[in-house]
């Protein structure tokens, strides 16, 4: 590469440092151009990818530390086949256009296995002349109708591993693809901050659980204690409020809270009338999913 076309590389790449305030780090291992011209359409309107050495990158992220020491915190992710996305958009709404991107791959014999693979039972079209095979596999089979049938789920293929020429095989023959290739996100930043790609994971129902659940165990805690706080302080009226409603049911106080329970005590058959017409409202549908069933 001419001087001129680093020289331009890297003030692209300022420019877009400047322009954005949010970068997913991804690698980009086994993905031909015709796939990257996909990503980079599909991102377009909401990211920016950037590939690139990581010597030029680093290098050019040095030369601005001066005006902008944010950026030191990116240095240590530019290894690896690393790309940069860039955005200003929500992080986890990039995230899922970045992994919808992904494609089905085939599991080609010396490549190191991204993930695990195991063989589902069940019946195969597999012929019963592959009996042998699935044996030397240590696969347990049966020929059920004229056809092979794996009898229990096998691990086939560690992660990590590599994949041998016989489990290629097997898998091609069952019509398995178990990989898939795309950008793999590996950390982002933040508006100067480096996170862990798993943070981009939790949802808003994740912190109102978490939040809840920590709630709810102060508010244990307060009430075996005996000590207030704003956590327990709804669960003191609760039970403040039976004490009171039990002593005015036990004697003769009232007051308008509660009249409709003493008046419940006093009149039950007149709030049980309206609990059998509930009960034929219901009765009705399972009568008609009866003739249905005959």
């Amino acid at each position: 590469m001419s001087r001129a076309k680093k020289q331009a590389y890297s003030d692209r790449l300022v420019s877009l440092l400047e322009e954005y305030q949010r970068i997913l780090f991804v690698t980009c291992d086994n993905i031909g151009s015709h796939h990257m011209a996909k990503i980079r359409k599909s991102l377009r309107g909401k990211a920016v990818l950037i590939m690139g050495k990581n010597s030029m990158m680093r290098r050019a992220v040095r030369m601005q530390l001066k005006a902008h020491p944010e950026w030191e915190v990116i240095l240590p992710a530019l290894v690896g086949n690393v790309g940069l996305v860039f955005t200003n958009e929500d992080l986890a709404s990039v995230k899922s256009l970045v992994l919808a991107t992904r494609v089905p791959a085939a599991a080609k014999a010396g490549i190191v296995a991204p993930n695990s693979v195991t063989i589902p039972k069940g019946q195969t079209q597999m012929p019963p002349t592959k009996t042998s095979f699935l044996q030397q596999l240590g696969i347990a089979s049966k020929i059920n109708r004229g056809t092979i049938e794996i009898l229990s789920d096998v691990q086939l293929i560690q992660e990590g591993d590599k994949v041998g020429a016989s489990e290629a095989q097997l898998l091609t023959e069952l019509d398995i693809k178990p990989f898939s290739y795309g950008l793999v996100i590996k950390k982002a930043f933040n508006d100067g901050e480096m996170i862990p790609s798993e943070v981009l994971d939790i949802t808003d129902a994740d912190i109102l659980s978490a939040f809840g659940s920590g709630v709810t165990q102060v508010a244990k805690l307060s009430l075996g204690l005996s000590f207030a706080t704003l956590a327990a302080l709804p669960h003191v009226f609760a039970n403040a409020y039976k004490n009171v409603l039990a002593v005015a049911i036990a004697g003769e106080y009232s007051f308008p809270q509660a009249d409709k329970i003493k008046d419940m005590i006093a009149n039950p058959d007149a709030y049980a009338s309206a609990a059998p017409a509930a009960g034929a409202a219901e009765a009705a549908p399972v009568e008609e999913e009866e003739e249905e069933e005959e």
